[in-house]
């Protein structure tokens, strides 16, 4: 299902002759899963045929855990002072945390597990 881009994405693929660079806007629309081998993540931009164009990204789990702890690594380089940046992507990651602490509770797909605050953080996630 996908939900529309809050924000903005830009994606670059550069080979050895060529180079394709593209932006996704608010206008642009995104879905990201689990799946039985990792994280799917698909960005799409609709409109006419010389507009349109998506990027799908498929990172098995242990290369994701690998990228969010790198990202953990480097969150001294973004500046104290950007409260709302550091918020949202503190809020993502504890809905994450989550959703997998619940998931390990339970025993299944379900969110039982979660906290009114957490199903509000974890809905958020999901938008």
């Amino acid at each position: 299902m996908t939900k529309p881009i809050p924000d903005k994405a830009e994606v670059a693929v550069e080979y050895p002759d060529k180079l394709y660079i593209g932006t996704f806007g608010r206008s642009a629309r995104f879905d990201a899963h689990l799946d039985e081998n990792g994280i799917s993540l698909t960005l799409e931009r609709t409109g006419a045929d010389d507009e349109r164009k998506s990027v799908r990204m498929h990172f098995h789990y242990e290369l994701f855990a690998e990228i969010v702890r790198d990202l953990a690594k480097t969150v001294a380089s973004l500046p104290e002072t950007d409260v709302a940046h550091r918020a949202v992507l503190r809020e993502a990651a504890e809905a994450l945390a989550s959703a997998l602490q619940a998931r390990e509770r339970s025993g299944t797909d379900d969110t039982a597990g979660l906290t009114p605050q957490e199903e509000v953080r974890l809905l958020h996630i999901m938008e």
